[in-house]
């Protein structure tokens, strides 16, 4: 009689879809662990205080640290400014990306369509810190913008337009992709019945490729609520969530994983909300 070790050696090599799920199990396990525990130890921090002569970490629990960022006006703005800014930059890129999407998959020819992906893949191999000096340079006073008639300076409209050039191609590759599954038949068959473009792009274009912008817009505003170091550099005075938690890790980890709390919670409020529409599951 087979011992249950060699059963299982069987229906591991008759089914290979279940091998490797067996493969993938460890390190997604291992994966789940991590994430959820280093999830785990940030929430229950944030219920510790500080001291405030001697700066060391009481392990007593309490809310003060949230009833603080709920109190305190400044917490509630920078939450607020913060939110601004990645819908503006989720908002932005799919303006940019959807025409450039197009073009892409149903206009340019093939030649001209490996050359343009190459040029929008291009910018992901290059470092990010190397991307937000060059917007540094283009929108400081004295920079190219400066010599074609001015620039705007740093501030908040300077945050958005580097997070948009940033995250760019996160919205633009889903929505070339699902551009060009797009039937031809489809758009002609809008033609034909008489609808004029804006139409066409509204009631044919736009039903299609939502769950491709949904997709794209999840990593658009997610990464833009975590980023800090942007605003940093080309955001002047304005200070965003992760620069508040970046200034506390030293000088108050309770507080700053409190304020962590924040953008996990919404990241997690808009996923849930893209899951509603049924998006995901039509990718």
């Amino acid at each position: 009689m087979p011992s249950p070790v060699r059963r299982l050696a069987g229906a591991l090599h008759r089914r290979p879809g279940l091998r490797l799920a067996a493969l993938l199990c460890a390190p997604m396990a291992w994966l789940t662990l991590a994430y959820l525990g280093s999830l785990t130890v940030l929430l229950l921090s944030a219920f510790w205080t500080t001291n405030d002569f001697t700066s060391n970490i009481e392990y007593v629990w309490n809310t003060a640290n949230f009833t603080q960022l709920v109190s305190d006006p400044l917490y509630r703005a920078v939450a607020l400014r913060t939110l601004a800014i990645a819908v503006g930059v989720t908002v932005l890129d799919a303006v940019l990306a959807l025409p450039m999407a197009f073009y892409l998959a149903r206009v340019a020819r093939s030649a001209t369509r490996r050359l343009l992906l190459v040029a929008v893949t291009t910018p992901l191999w290059a470092g990010y810190l190397v991307k937000v000096y060059a917007w540094w340079v283009l929108l400081s006073h004295g920079g190219v913008l400066d010599w074609l008639g001015g620039t705007p300076g740093f501030g908040v409209p300077a945050v958005v337009v580097t997070l948009a050039y940033l995250w760019l191609p996160y919205m633009l590759l889903p929505l070339y992709a699902a551009l060009a599954q797009l039937p031809a038949s489809y758009l002609e068959a809008s033609a034909d019945l008489g609808a004029r473009p804006w139409a066409t792009l509204r009631t044919v274009v736009l039903p299609i490729v939502k769950p491709a912008l949904l997709a794209g817009s999840v990593f658009t505003f997610s990464l833009s609520l975590g980023d800090y170091l942007t605003v940093q550099i080309v955001g002047g005075t304005t200070q965003m969530i992760g620069n508040v938690i970046a200034d506390n890790v030293t000088l108050n980890l309770p507080l700053a994983a409190a304020v962590s709390c924040v953008p996990v919670l919404l990241v997690v409020g808009y996923l849930l909300a893209v899951r509603r529409t049924g998006a995901l599951e039509s990718l």
